[in-house]
């Protein structure tokens, strides 16, 4: 009886690793809002570090969360740090292009709770008085992404986050 029970968990942990195997390399998470307010009020938001604790959804995840900036908080080169509980880990990000006031890309690099290097862009395009914006997070995943992949995905783990953090955007532009 045991035997043949080690038998079936040994399979299962086989067909978990083997799947996993099959997964794709790289993930892409996506999601949009429109604001009705003009994209260099919303720009301005989003190309400041500093300006991200009024709209960021993981800033209230953890207020004691630990905070450095560099000496430019705004623009290309910009950097931001921070040391934060389970739920917000510990990383960087730099701002790697800032195009007025259409575009800002940032290089994102996680040290905890896993190490991870991601790309960042915001797109935002003007429509009458309403700008639409597009956020984007991209990166690879390597073999052991894609085992948790098989349970759980990008998008179901950072999804809620992006919807909550452009549904926050949109207060503080529009007032």
């Amino acid at each position: 009886m045991f035997k043949t029970i080690a038998i079936i968990v040994v399979a299962l942990i086989a067909a978990v690793l083997v799947y996993a195997s099959t997964k794709p390399d790289t993930f892409r998470v996506e999601r949009s809002a429109s604001i009705k307010a003009p994209p260099e009020k919303v720009f301005a938001l989003l190309n400041d570090f500093q300006r991200w604790d009024a709209w960021s959804p993981w800033e209230k995840k953890d207020p004691a969360m630990k905070r450095t900036f560099s000496v430019v908080t705004s623009g290309k080169g910009a950097q931001y740090a921070w040391e934060g509980n389970w739920e917000v880990g510990q990383g960087r990000m730099e701002i790697a292009e800032s195009v007025p006031p259409s575009k800002v890309a940032i290089k994102l690099d996680f040290a905890k709770p896993f190490e991870a290097h991601n790309l960042v862009e915001f797109t935002l395009e003007p429509k009458g008085d309403v700008t639409n914006i597009t956020w984007v997070m991209q990166g690879n995943t390597p073999y052991f992404v894609k085992i948790i992949h098989v349970f759980l995905n990008m998008d179901s783990i950072v999804g809620k986050d992006f919807e909550t953090g452009l549904a926050n955007l949109k207060t503080v532009a529009e007032k």
